[in-house]
């Protein structure tokens, strides 16, 4: 009797124990809320005994936060940072290498180089300008083609755009610019579309949600913003400028010095299952697996096509100088 009594109490203790025994993994992420609940309850239910616990913010804040703990981390991974900023933790030491077990099926281009890597990519998401055709056609903008039509001062004072500094989206424009013009013309460029930026702005969703909304009729974005605005029957048009457009990618990394390394192998596992990926492909169309993507609604022809050739290791080491330089010159509008 005092057998089935024991047994009869662990039953009913052993849910409370075992919440209180699943081990919370702190993890950095720049992705929007409604996206990373369901990364957090696919990998729950994978991994019932790990809890994750977001650490959520924007890509400057982040990669900020980030470098500031150096050796002294105080979460245990990442799961949604741009590569940009991984590159640079990389460089500087603060990520621990592992291959995942899905390693294999993982594009050449969406996963670091070295061997076992540093960092696996998500997705990628590419510049666009979001356009408000309502608000254009009162004002009498014309539909621009090219980056160099965004210099007309026609639209003075009608266009947002990401800060560099804060946003990951704001820096794959300046960076791509940059590769794209070269210097000199580039920052020539810059100076010109700063006389016809109203502000910039901390997210590189924004500029397109200030564009939905006829805020302002021109945000300087990436594609997927204008697709979730158009599903919400906003009068946007997305625009692929003739020039090609930068871009960045997601990524999944552990951090150095975790005392829940165990537990950050099986979150980098998750992040490049097919599973996963079937998860970004919900939401965005350049995923890390091949042929996981699928049709999403209001998604513009041609982004594949518009991505530039993108050197992303020059983006990271040259990250600091071009920041400042741009801090310098356009800083005090942030």
């Amino acid at each position: 009797m005092a057998a089935i009594v024991m047994a009869l109490t662990a039953g009913l203790i052993s849910p409370a124990g075992f919440a209180q025994s699943r081990t919370k993994l702190q993890v950095y992420s720049t992705l929007e809320p409604e996206n990373i609940a369901e990364f957090k309850s696919g990998f729950e239910q994978d991994n019932p005994d790990i809890e994750i616990v977001w650490m959520r913010d924007s890509t400057g804040v982040l990669t900020a936060r980030i470098l500031a703990e150096g050796d002294r981390q105080k979460g245990d991974a990442i799961w949604g940072l741009a590569v940009t900023s991984v590159a640079k933790f990389k460089k500087l030491g603060l990520l621990e290498p592992y291959a995942p077990a899905n390693l294999a099926a993982i594009r050449p281009s969406f996963r670091d180089r070295a061997n076992p890597p540093f960092w696996v990519g998500m997705e990628a998401w590419v510049a666009a300008v979001c356009f408000n055709t309502i608000e254009a056609k009162k004002l009498g903008l014309p539909t621009p083609k090219s980056w160099f039509d965004l210099l007309d001062p026609i639209y003075r004072g009608r266009i947002v755009m990401p800060n560099p500094t804060s946003s990951s989206t704001g820096y794959f424009n300046v960076s791509a610019w940059i590769q794209l013009f070269g210097e000199d013309r580039a920052w020539a460029f810059m100076d010109g579309l700063n006389k016809n930026v109203a502000y910039y702005v901390h997210s590189g969703t924004k500029p397109c949600q200030q564009s939905a909304t006829g805020e302002f009729p021109v945000g300087i974005s990436y594609e997927l913003a204008r697709a979730s605005m158009k599903q919400k029957n906003a009068p946007i048009d997305v625009l692929l400028m003739q020039e090609g457009g930068g871009w960045d990618m997601d990524t999944a990394a552990i951090l150095r010095g975790t005392a829940k390394l165990e537990a950050a192998k099986r979150l980098m596992d998750f992040a490049a299952s097919r599973k996963a990926n079937e998860i970004y492909a919900k939401f965005v169309s350049q995923v890390a697996i091949e042929g996981v993507a699928k049709p999403i609604p209001h998604y513009p022809a041609g982004v594949a096509a518009s991505m530039i050739k993108n050197d992303l290791d020059w983006a990271s080491e040259n990250r600091d100088r071009i920041l400042s330089e741009w801090t310098n010159r356009y800083g005090a509008r942030k």
